[in-house]
């Protein structure tokens, strides 16, 4: 059953859906703060930063995730200009076949 979960919950992350994805709201609210940046960064509010903060993120932890979301937008840019094609490794999903368990 866990396994099925698990399909679910990344089921409902590819959608983009956070809400059916059964997140904790820390998590939740970090994902919309990285999805934020990767859409456009000049959005990201203090109010945005401010409720990361309240429900425990530390200052370093929102900053590492900016890190990363904005890598990985640049990631996708990069592969998008010189049309780069990901590895075969990947599922058609974008998941890591690692990343995949069956139970």
């Amino acid at each position: 059953m866990q396994g099925e979960a698990f399909g679910q919950a990344a089921e409902a992350l590819r959608n983009g859906d956070l809400d059916a994805a059964g997140l904790a709201e820390p998590e939740r609210l970090l994902l919309e703060f990285a999805g934020t940046i990767a859409r456009a960064a000049y959005r990201v509010t203090d109010e945005q930063v401010q409720r990361l903060r309240e429900v425990g993120w530390t200052d370093e932890q929102i900053a590492e995730a900016a890190y990363v979301a904005s890598l990985f937008s640049l990631f996708v840019r990069l592969a998008d200009t010189f049309d780069i094609e990901p590895p075969a490794v990947y599922e058609p999903h974008g998941i890591p076949a690692a990343a995949v368990r069956e139970t």
